[in-house]
């Protein structure tokens, strides 16, 4: 199996290494990452000026930046040569609920579904230090293994993955859309000046069965997504009330 891993913390996010000494198990990996961080870049393409590739090895790794995005990782990298499964992550930080709109890790396995590949994003929250991603690597590992050996792999062409930082199982879960958690913070500058942080803040409210409750509960969370956002219920109501002409 031929893996292509990307994210959006940058290559040299410790991260992406510890996810790329797991996929290695399970096929051939090479990195096309970000040179800087990218986070909260969503599906940002980069069309104004050309992108750079350079080779990059990291460890034992085939590895390459580019001065792009996540989604142009991911098209650059494809390009390069072909690959059965594209694995975005780990990212230092989750992408659950609302934050996915935002996501620029989840925006690289969105842009492997776009160009007919497997797309899966792994994330895991950050505290005071850096995750323990050798505790998390055998969760890491039988997430792999479920999804990579999944018999109907079409019908998981998209999953995004969220791991708690002592994960107790896996849940199957919706993705939460009752609250948003971002928020705009005031602050000054040295001089007095007003600025703005745009930042989140942690939810209260978490509905059962969804990914935020998952990973509360301290379950690995897996939400299959799909790339058509038609709400069907309002179309049909749309069609019911002014049919076409």
């Amino acid at each position: 199996m031929r893996l292509l891993l990307a994210n959006d913390d940058g290559v040299y996010s410790p991260g992406l290494l510890a996810l790329a000494h797991v996929a290695r198990r399970f096929g051939d990996v090479r990195i096309v990452a970000p040179d800087v961080e990218q986070s909260s870049m969503g599906h940002a393409i980069t069309h104004s000026r050309p992108l750079r590739v350079k080779r990059t090895p990291i460890a034992d790794f085939e590895a390459y930046r580019v001065n792009g995005t996540p989604a142009d990782c991911v098209a650059l990298g494809l390009d390069m040569g072909d690959a059965d499964v594209v694995l975005s992550g780990i990212n230092l930080g989750p992408n659950l609920g609302n934050a996915m709109w935002h996501s620029g890790t989840l925006a690289a396995a969105k842009q492997a579904a776009l160009l007919g590949r497997r797309g899966i994003a792994l994330s895991t929250p950050v505290g005071d230090d850096e995750p323990d991603f050798a505790a998390l690597a055998p969760h890491v590992t039988r997430v792999l293994e479920l999804l990579l050996s999944d018999a109907d792999a079409s019908a998981l062409a998209l999953v995004n993955v969220n791991f708690p930082p002592a994960p107790r199982g896996l849940c199957w879960a919706r993705q939460a859309v009752q609250h948003y958690d971002g928020v705009v913070v005031p602050v000054k500058d040295p001089f007095g000046r007003p600025l703005s942080w745009i930042t989140v803040r942690p939810l209260e409210e978490v509905e059962e069965g969804t990914d935020l409750w998952a990973v509360r509960e301290g379950y690995v969370s897996l939400t299959p997504l799909r790339l058509d956002l038609t709400d069907a219920a309002a179309l049909e109501a749309a069609r019911a009330r002014t049919p076409s002409a």
